[in-house]
């Protein structure tokens, strides 16, 4: 497990976070496919949080993208980053992320975040963010639409409907099984929308959620336990 310092110069307002997003949404590149779906390494990130003890705790698991099967996995720990801000979460998020992904023992290949990309009031989520820092392509894969709204897909897996800010699509509502509820897919960086939903069913043969998720859902959060027991234990 890595333990990260908040960096230097990292954004303590509002003010300053929007900037950074100003200033790094213009390098998002949307006419790249990316790897193809099915194919190389994809790796989840997720994180946890105890906000009384101002922990956060993230995980990188990296799984064949042909079996599923777990090829590396990292975690790691630090203080919170930002306060939370809706449309500023990766500020609390980005530095364990990125410290997660810079412990793997082999290349990360496609990411799969658990929240949004372009899918953003600002059109700069999470996969945006880590993909314009890290150059690898990224994708968004959320639980719900943020504000955005859609029809609701067909009932088949595979059904999806545009995910809509007004007349813009953001992203896609993708039924990933038959009759449950839809994710919400959007382009992170390098990658286009379609491969992105690809991507998305080729993690799901059995879910709702991504292989990738559940995995690191579960990493980031076995590794935030045994921070906070560890944190109680010298009495921090």
């Amino acid at each position: 497990m890595t333990t990260v310092d908040i960096p230097a110069g990292w954004p303590t307002t509002e003010e300053q976070a929007r900037a950074i997003q100003d200033e790094l949404r213009g390098k998002v590149v949307l006419d790249e496919p990316g790897p193809p779906p099915g194919t190389g390494h994809v790796t989840g990130v997720d994180v946890a949080y105890d906000d009384d003890r101002d922990v956060v705790a993230a995980a990188a698991v990296v799984l064949d993208a042909a079996t599923l099967r777990v090829v590396a996995e990292a975690t790691a720990v630090g203080r919170i980053s930002f306060p939370y801000v809706p449309g500023l979460l990766a500020f609390r998020e980005i530095p364990t992320v990125l410290a997660a992904l810079g412990a793997l023992p082999c290349p990360p290949g496609t990411v799969v975040c658990d929240g949004y990309g372009l899918a953003h009031p600002r059109r700069f989520g999470l996969a945006s963010h880590l993909g314009v820092l890290t150059g690898l392509p990224t994708i968004g894969v959320a639980k719900n639409p943020f504000t955005f709204t859609y029809d609701d897909p067909d009932i088949p897996r595979g059904s999806s409907s545009p995910l809509l800010d007004g007349r813009e699509e953001v992203g896609r509502a993708l039924r990933t099984q038959d009759g449950v509820k839809p994710v919400f897919i959007s382009v992170g960086h390098r990658v286009t929308l379609a491969d992105a939903c690809a991507h998305t069913l080729a993690l799901t043969p059995a879910y709702r959620l991504p292989e990738t998720t559940r995995r690191a859902d579960a990493l980031c959060r076995r590794a935030l336990r045994e921070a906070t027991a560890r944190a109680a234990r010298d009495g921090r």
